[in-house]
């Protein structure tokens, strides 16, 4: 049996509040009105496709064994590099081993599901046993425009395999057409936009249903069969309007999430079939389409083993802890939108040795550090020797994991001096479960949430841009663990 493992899901915390972006620019655009209720995800200032993935991916791995992981499929239209793997950069961060198969998914909002397609296909073949496919966006976009509205940044990941299946795969069906909506050239930081109606008339209403009556009569199967169905579509009205299209009960259409977190992109299809799980009992069946130059869909049973796979934070889980942003010039700054003086402070920095990196990859993408085998005590960054003073053993030292081990506050700081994209700058030292202490930056908090005894979890985020070499620098932080 071939399908569906594990799942995992990211929404970053910050919420930008739409009401937020009508009340600043409404003057000049009030007809954002119509769309400005709930939510949409934004990505902190140092969040962007590539550590979303890492964070979807590692929610999907919660207990399972990374060893057995042999290829990782990167879907995104916004990665940051378009000529160096960002796959294998996801795959270092999650100290994955090193004999797989890794690739890049893009130039449509369809990879994501073209990248589970390829990694079911994989496994079908026999030629992997274990592929992790995960699926990120985080889609720019101009000032007081509707997709401002309708967009959102978010993550998910998925794990595919014959053992221990979760929800058995039962076929797909595609359909490609290079129908234009919007596109966005290799020199733009922008999508050239088509107007609305086209997309929603000519794109949403009639490939949509096209593809799933494709798969229905390849299944030889009705709508009916599918407790679970989820489509893109960020026409809150044309979403229903497909729905109907279907001939759908009511309930069985899941919500395109608008209100949560706005449309994810490539990540989207992945997103809500994540969501659709959470909710799956055995025996559902749950059929997922996506849209982009055509559509593919894919239809899937969830089984018994569904009910024993370990909690995790996933989707629901991440929309729980957003935190509201009605600070619209912060999102603006946040995403590079205005330019505003940081300081001399902020002239230092640049691109880091390509020897450096590599020789200390483990380390830095990782947070590898190591242990002693003759005391066991942990240390990061590795050194040769033990750093316990009765120790002092230097031929026994082996790789140790702190990524996934809580840690705690034993001091902090907010400097109001140092470089900051949102000052103050917190940082301080933890001290890790089982061992080890690190000095490290602290993100995605407020400095009056911050206490000594503070449980902290580490989390994968963008470090520093470049933006004269365009070389993008990552490193972990930490971040309160949520109750």
């Amino acid at each position: 049996m071939v399908g569906i493992t594990s799942y995992g899901g990211y929404i970053p915390r910050l919420r930008l509040k739409r009401s937020a972006i009508l009340q600043a620019m409404g003057w000049f655009a009030p007809a954002i009105v119509a769309v400005a209720q709930g939510t949409r995800s934004v990505c902190n200032w140092d969040e962007d496709a590539l550590s979303m993935a890492v964070e979807a991916s590692r929610d999907c791995l919660v207990g399972l064994d990374k060893t057995e992981v042999d290829g990782l499929f990167l879907a995104s239209t916004t990665m940051p590099y378009a000529d160096r793997q960002n796959a294998g950069i996801v795959q270092t961060a999650l100290n994955l081993g090193r004999e797989m198969n890794t690739a890049d998914f893009g130039g449509s909002l369809r990879a994501g599901t073209a990248a589970m397609i390829a990694a079911l296909d994989s496994v079908k073949s026999g030629e992997r046993s274990k592929v992790l496919v995960s699926a990120s966006d985080s889609r720019q976009t101009r000032g007081a425009y509707f997709y401002e509205m309708w967009f959102g940044d978010g993550a998910a990941s998925l794990t595919f395999g014959r053992e221990n299946v979760i929800a058995r795969f039962l076929g797909s069906h595609s359909i490609s057409c290079d129908f234009v909506d919007h596109y966005r050239g290799r020199q733009n930081d922008y999508d050239y936009m088509w107007e609305e109606r086209w997309v929603r008339d000519e794109g949403y209403s009639k490939l949509i249903p096209e593809a799933i009556e494709g798969l229905l009569t390849k299944l030889d199967v009705t709508i009916d069969a599918f407790r679970h169905v989820v489509y893109p579509c960020f026409f809150d009205r044309e979403h229903q309007n497909i729905a109907r299209k279907l001939k759908t009960a009511k309930g069985q259409v899941h919500t395109n999430l608008h209100g949560e977190c706005g449309e994810t992109g490539a990540a989207h299809p992945l997103v809500m079939l994540v969501r659709a799980l959470e909710k799956a009992e055995p025996g559902d069946k749950i059929l997922v389409a996506s849209f982009g130059q055509g559509c593919d869909v894919l239809a899937f049973e969830a089984t018994e083993a569904i009910k024993s796979l370990p909690a995790r934070r996933g989707i629901n889980g991440s929309l729980a802890q957003g935190k509201e942003l009605d600070n619209y010039e912060k999102y603006l700054k946040f995403r590079d939108l205005i330019s505003v003086e940081m300081g001399i402070r902020a002239e230092v920095g640049g691109q880091i040795a390509m020897t450096t990196l590599w020789r200390n990859r483990k380390m830095i993408l990782g947070l590898v550090g190591n242990r002693c085998g003759e005391c066991g005590t942990p240390q990061f960054p590795p050194l040769e020797t033990c750093v316990k003073p009765d120790c002092g053993c230097s031929t026994k030292m082996s790789d140790y994991e702190f990524a996934e081990r809580k840690g705690r506050i034993l001091m902090y700081t907010g400097d109001m001096l140092a470089v900051s994209q949102e000052p103050p700058s917190m940082y301080g030292m933890i001290e890790f479960e089982g061992g080890g202490r690190f000095l490290c930056d602290f993100t995605d908090c407020d400095l009056s949430q911050l206490k000594v005894g503070q449980t902290m979890r580490m989390t994968f985020r963008k470090r520093w841009t470049d933006s004269e070499r365009g070389y993008h620098g990552y490193f972990w932080k930490a971040v309160p663990q949520a109750n």
